[in-house]
């Protein structure tokens, strides 16, 4: 009789990366790549990586590949300036608080994310006050299509568009713009609530 492992979703995967870069899933019994990992990571799933020889957890090292390979792509979310701040921190007094600093924080920016993002499925999920929204929401998308600034696209809201990539215009306009836009979507926002 053979013993079949029950896989717990809740238990992190193992990886072993071996000495020639390769990582590979013991869960799925297959060689991965870096990518893998970061749609692993998007979906929540949690892993390990060990070094195949020594068995040294190094996912912190293998966490920070994937960040370097994702900035290196065009894909910027650590500006010059954070980059900056963060290695002068290195040797500093403080260095020990930062982790958790950066971890609350992120964690904070993630539940104000998640509650927008309900708030916003709760003004176009029913009632009354839905229908209301979306026609206002659609007379401000017809607005600034009319003046050539569009919506920018917000998962889950039907009707919104996305707004288009500026082409001739300047990042400073482009910002300005986005942050207008950003300012009316927040009043509509505290008109509903």
């Amino acid at each position: 009789m053979s013993k079949s492992k029950v896989v717990n979703e809740s238990d992190p995967v193992i990886i072993k990366k071996y000495a020639n870069r390769r990582l590979y899933n013991t869960e799925t019994s297959s060689y991965i790549t870096l990518d893998l990992l970061s749609q692993m990571t998007r979906e929540g799933r949690e892993f390990t990586v060990v070094d195949a020889k020594s068995g040294e957890d190094i996912t912190h090292n293998v966490l920070t590949q994937i960040i370097m390979e994702e900035e290196q792509r065009g894909t910027n979310m650590l500006p010059v300036n954070f980059l900056r701040q963060l290695i002068s921190m290195y040797g500093d007094s403080m260095q020990s608080m930062v982790p958790q600093y950066l971890e609350s924080s992120m964690d904070a920016f993630r539940k104000n994310q998640q509650q927008f993002q309900e708030a916003m499925k709760g003004a176009f999920g029913g009632g009354p006050l839905a229908e209301i929204a979306k026609r206002n929401l659609q007379m401000f998308e017809a607005a600034a299509t009319a003046f050539g600034n569009g919506v920018p696209g917000i998962p889950g809201v039907p009707g919104a568009t996305l707004a288009p990539t500026a082409t001739d215009g300047s990042k400073d306009d482009e910002i300005a713009a986005l942050k207008a836009q950003l300012a009316a979507l927040n009043a509509k926002i505290d008109k509903l609530s």
